[in-house]
């Protein structure tokens, strides 16, 4: 058991370590992983939004998908399959992606925030632990979204074949794509050196399976802490590291790096992340390394996700420095409806199968 809990801290204080070494490469500050946001910066490169600030071909994307595909043919653990609940699997990821980009971050980007002192991070811990409870209701009374089947091989190479297209448009910079020449797009750290942090931490997470919304699911419905020893990981490193590597650690609300200090919308923003993460069995970095296992549910959760950070900023929504506009705002209110209304109806349907 021992030897368990510290592979999981050490797993995920490297994940932690290769955040503030991001951030301290070029990476935007409490950046060095934000799996919302870098998708948002390739929706924009490839022209879905037109937001400039936020266009780039996130390296750590791509490393990502790799890693985990990589080392799943190497463990033959590569298995493609899906087919359950498509269109409902791509809604609730849509209100994922506008939850991040109104709180701001993803649930790793939350821990690396918090890493750094910014207590709005706090805040939404609260809000996607709570999102978390509200999911786990419907878990309780038989929620789910079915099982998923056996797919052809062809169906499993296509995210990592995604990948490898994203990183040839990243290296000739065609015309057609776009990059940042100011804002958090243009804030990068060498593309070598993020390819190959999101290959190791791609890597990591393939092998251990940590997922933030997963951790916190496990400890509440079957009280096992074994997730949490990875995000507990990932914590108490990024902490050492911006007091020691970086010196960038700044206990406070105010003036923290791409953050906003309106607190009910850090907290109901990283909830409906949490609530969807629970709904849809794994939250934004677990479910873009199952795509690249072969898991064709999790593309078209990575599909949701593209599309929804590009809504977000083709309409307005996503928040910033400045707080969440009005948008945003009504944007998030409705997130919850629709996806406590999909939850509802499905449960109901599990329920009357059953009986």
């Amino acid at each position: 058991m021992n030897n368990r809990k510290g592979f999981m801290l050490g797993a995920g204080g490297l994940i932690g370590l290769i955040g503030v070494l991001l951030v301290k490469f070029g990476n935007p500050g409490n950046m060095g992983f934000c799996i919302v946001c870098f998708w948002r910066d390739i929706a924009g490169a490839l022209g879905l939004h037109k937001a400039p600030p936020v266009q780039y071909l996130r390296p750590e994307i791509i490393g990502l998908i790799l890693g985990a595909f990589i080392l799943s043919l190497a463990t033959k653990e590569f298995k493609p399959r899906g087919g359950s609940q498509s269109v409902v699997r791509f809604i609730m990821a849509v209100f994922m992606a506008i939850g991040g980009l109104v709180f701001l971050g993803c649930p790793l980007r939350m821990l690396l925030r918090l890493g750094n002192g910014d207590l709005n991070a706090v805040v939404g811990l609260a809000g996607f632990i709570s999102g978390i409870l509200i999911g786990l209701q419907f878990l309780k009374r038989g929620y789910t979204l079915g099982r998923n089947h056996k797919e052809s091989k062809a169906s499993g190479f296509i995210m990592p074949a995604f990948a490898i297209t994203l990183l040839v448009f990243l290296l000739l910079r065609p015309a057609f794509i776009a990059f940042s020449s100011e804002g958090p797009g243009s804030m990068t750290a060498p593309i070598a050196v993020s390819l190959v942090a999101g290959l190791l931490v791609g890597a990591l997470l393939q092998r251990t399976r940590i997922c933030s919304a997963g951790a916190f699911r496990d400890v509440f419905l079957i009280k096992d802490m074994h997730f949490l020893w990875g995000i507990i990981g990932i914590l108490v490193v990024t902490i050492l590291g911006n007091l020691f590597i970086t010196g960038s650690f700044h206990l406070g609300f105010e003036g923290q790096p791409i953050a906003h200090t309106n607190h009910l919308f850090n907290f109901l923003g990283l909830g409906l992340v949490g609530l969807t993460g629970v709904l849809l069995g794994g939250c934004p970095i677990r479910q873009t390394v199952l795509s690249g296992e072969g898991d064709s549910d999790a593309m078209i959760v990575v599909l949701g996700l593209i599309v929804g950070t590009a809504f977000a900023h083709n309409f307005g929504l996503a928040a910033s420095g400045d707080g969440v506009p009005v948008n945003g705002q009504i944007a998030t209110v409705i997130g919850y409806i629709v996806v406590l209304a999909l939850a509802t109806l499905i449960t109901m349907q599990a329920n009357r199968k059953g009986a």
